[in-house]
Formats: C-alpha cells, structure tokens, sequence
C-alpha cells in the first residue's frame, strides 16, 4: 500500500528525498558514518594511513627521517590528515545535502533535464516524516561527523602548534 503523500507526489522517484536517502545509508562510502564506533574509526584509520602512503615519500623528500625525524612524522601526520579532513567532508557534504532536502517544505526536483525544473509542495504528512527521520537518524550522524571534524582539528592544530617550537 502506497502512502497518499507518495502516491500524488510528482517528484520523480530517485530525486525523492526519501528515496535518496535511502540510497545514500545503503551506498558503499556514505554508509560509513552509520557504522558502529569501532568499524567507523577503523575506515578512518585506514584513509589515514593511505594518506601517509601517499605524503610519506614527499615527508622523507622534505625532511630526512635520519636528520629530522620529528619534522618527518609532523608533516606525514599532517599531511595523511588533509585526506581524512577530504573524506570527512565529502561525507559531512552528502548527509547535509540530504538532511536539507527532508527539512525542506518545498522540493526542488527536475521532470526531464537541468532546463525544466520544478518545485513541490510537501503535504503535511511528509514533511512531518521526513523532519522526524531528520531528527532521529540523519542529526546524530551530523553530529558524528562534526566531532570527528574537531578531533581531526585538535589533532592538526596540536601538530601545528608543535610545528611552531622546532
């Protein structure tokens, strides 16, 4: 049985916003922020450690791990740091968007290309669905992310004020 709100919805169905966010919890990388702790600082130790993969070469380049190893561990830590603040803020930029498109009175959706694009009135019903499922599922994984962005932040900005002493 098919709601009444979904029924007389002219949204087409993948720009629903309940419909995308279903498909966003369900995706491979946007499912990371649902996962449990463990699991979910696990995939940002892994990032983390791609990232020193990858600056670590450059790190030894700038500053010899057998002269300066401080400065070699500063700048690798914080520079495997910049890929976990890019994936951070993919992740935070996909659950906005879509904690935006359920709050909204009102959405926006295109019937067959960029030049045609429309606006729907939500009726009350799904307004008041989609701001519950706001409330409950999509804000706790917003807050999630914005603490993890001041960790990252205090674990950058500690680096950084270490920097200044060497």
């Amino acid at each position: 049985m098919k709601d009444s709100s979904v029924a007389s919805c002219p949204v087409p169905d993948e720009q629903q916003p309940l419909k995308e966010y279903e498909q966003l919890k369900e995706s491979w990388f946007f499912r990371w922020a649902t996962l449990e702790k463990s699991p979910y600082w696990r995939k940002f130790a892994w990032v983390w450690l791609w990232g020193w993969i990858i600056v670590g070469p450059i790190a030894a380049t700038s500053f010899s791990p057998q002269k300066h190893p401080v400065l070699f561990a500063l700048s690798g830590t914080l520079g495997a740091c910049l890929l976990v603040a890019l994936v951070l803020l993919r992740l935070y930029l996909g659950w906005y968007y879509i904690r935006d498109r359920l709050k909204s009175e009102k959405v926006f959706y295109e019937e067959s290309g960029w030049y045609d694009g429309q606006i729907w009135q939500k009726p009350p019903e799904a307004i008041a669905r989609d701001r519950l499922i706001v409330s409950y599922y999509i804000e706790p994984i917003m807050q999630r992310l914005q603490r993890t962005a001041l960790i990252l932040g205090i674990v950058v900005g500690s680096g950084s004020f270490l920097w200044l002493f060497l």
